[in-house]
Formats: structure tokens, sequence, C-alpha cells
């Protein structure tokens, strides 16, 4: 198949992977068709094609009448899956899926699409935490997709010599965990909103410390680390700016800052993840992705004397920068 046809037609498995998980199939197996259209209460032709379109797309197998889950499907799919990512699949496709649709406008206008697909005017993030549901479905999604990342991004620098480890926006403390999972000795807090801080807890069960706070407005939680983890991505330049003094303000000499981001090539020809994370951005943030070289500059700019990054292969990348 050419490659015009082949992304002509790429939409189309990504909405038969949202619609099955949507519609609880990957919970639900092994099962037919038929038991599962009475238990959905759906048209059985109907399930049987999207079934019979998830064994094409390696999302199921199939033998006689049943259908099994694959084994990414059963690890990745399953809502009670301690890594499932059905919370960032259905935010894929009940949020995502309408912002993407407006991209040509996007382009055009050069900022986000939260009003014309949604009618919203304020704080973007506003979105997800509208209802206790859409913020729980938001975060442990990202929670499932952060467990991809976070051990990778606090194995690639050596951290051994921080005590106090703060991830601002930790949300439901993935990178926290990671990082107390490898310096057991060290201590490890989120610092998030006050409407996340409950889920934080519930998901680390009183492994780190869990501090309510605006990373913005309000002063931060002493630390010789701090982390930021997929969060400036979502920002321009001159907020980024803003974080990044107030950060290397609080940090003792010596202390560190830890950036988790997928990074472009410096050469801007790739990773395609993170160019196609980069227009997310743009559809639903001011932000966007930065390459190595440009967060070294935003680093220190903000008077950070050292900054190292590497690559992970995971959908998340680690700069250090030391103060």
């Amino acid at each position: 198949m050419n490659r015009v046809v082949h992304l002509i037609e790429a939409f189309r498995h990504s909405k038969t992977m949202f619609a099955a998980a949507k519609l609880g199939v990957f919970d639900a197996t092994p099962t037919t068709a038929a038991a599962l259209a009475m238990r959905l209460g759906s048209d059985v032709r109907a399930t049987t094609l999207l079934l019979d379109a998830c064994v094409a797309i390696e999302l199921l197998t199939r033998d006689g009448d049943t259908y099994r889950n694959t084994a990414d499907s059963d690890e990745y799919l399953r809502r009670d899956s301690p890594h499932t990512l059905v919370g960032y699949v259905l935010y894929s496709s009940d949020v995502l899926w309408q912002l993407w649709a407006h991209l040509d406008d996007a382009v055009r206008e050069g900022t986000h699409r939260w009003p014309q697909a949604f009618g919203m005017e304020g704080p973007i993030f506003s979105h997800f935490f509208k209802t206790e549901e859409s913020m729980r479905t938001f975060l442990t999604g990202l929670h499932g997709f952060g467990m991809l990342a976070s051990p990778s991004v606090i194995a690639a620098h050596d951290l051994s010599r921080f005590r106090r480890f703060v991830d601002l926006g930790g949300g439901t403390g993935h990178l926290a965990l990671s990082f107390v999972d490898r310096h057991p000795n060290a201590t490890a807090v989120v610092f998030d909103l006050p409407r996340v801080i409950p889920l934080t807890r519930e998901m680390t069960r009183g492994r780190v410390e869990c501090i309510e706070g605006d990373f913005f407005a309000d002063e931060l939680p002493p630390a010789d680390c701090y982390a930021l983890s997929r969060i400036l991505h979502d920002w321009n330049d001159d907020k980024i700016h803003r974080l990044l003094a107030k950060v290397f303000a609080a940090l003792p000499a010596g202390g560190g800052l830890l950036i988790g981001e997928m990074l472009l090539d410096d050469d801007r020809r790739g990773p395609v993840s993170a160019f196609m994370q980069s227009l997310s951005m743009l559809i639903c943030t001011e932000g966007q992705e930065r390459s190595a070289a440009e967060y070294e500059a935003l680093c220190r700019a903000a008077g950070f004397r050292e900054v190292h990054e590497k690559k992970t292969g995971t959908p998340s990348d680690a700069v250090l920068a030391i103060k």
C-alpha cells in the first residue's frame, strides 16, 4: 500500500480501537459477537464487524466464534489493568478527535481549538476537570501513558545525589513513584492542584508526600531536585521563562531540574511521534515540542550552568539541568 493510501486509512484504525475500548470490548473477552451484542444491547451484525476489524488490526484474536484479547490489549486496553491506557484512549476519542478536526484552522490562526470545538473560553485545562469523572479519566489515562516512560526518565541521569525530589504538576505520581523505586532512601513529593491531590494519594498509597498548590501562583515546596514532566510543552516561551526562573530561585547550589518531554531532533526531521505531539500541543494548548538545544537555551537563560539531555526511546526523553 502506498504512503498516501495508508495515511488516508490510518484514522480508521484509531477510531476502531477507540470505539472498541469505549464499548468495553476488551473488558468482556473472551466472548462471542452474539454474547457481546446482548451485553451491550448492540446490533449483532455491526458488533461482528467491529470485532473482526479488531482482529485485523491485531487487537483481538479469533478462534471459531470466540474472540480474545491479544497480549497488548490485555495489558493496555482493559480498564482493570495496572498499565491501562483506556483513560487516554477515551480522552483521545472524546476530546482530541474533536480538536484535531480543526487542525487546518489552528495552523491558519496559530491558536488552540477549544472555543471552536467545545465553545469554551478561559483556562484550557478546565475541560479536563469539568467533572470528577472527566478529571479522573484524563489523569488515569496520563498515568498509564506516564508509566511507559517514567522509569526510563528517572534512569536516564544519575539522580542519586538528590535527597528530596519534588514533581511539579505530578498528577497521579508515576514519576515520583519511579524515583523512589530507584532511590528508596530519598523522599519524593507530588505538588499539584487541590482537586488532583486526592487521586494522587489514592494512586501513590502513602509512598510519596502529596502537597496542594499551583506552581505558577504558589511558593514551591523545598527540594534539591525539581521535576517538570510533560509540563513545559503546554506553555509558550514567556511562561516557561517565568516557571524556570522560579524553579532556579528555589533550588540550592548544585540542585537539579529534571525535564521529561519528547525531544525533537536538532535537524527537525524527527522523530515522527514528537512532531505529531507538537501538532497536538498546537490544537490543545499554547505550547509545542522542542529540541534539546531549545531546552538547553531556556535553562541557561534561567541561570542553570549545566544541561544534559538523553533520549530514552519512550514517550518522554530526559533533560537534567544543574544550578
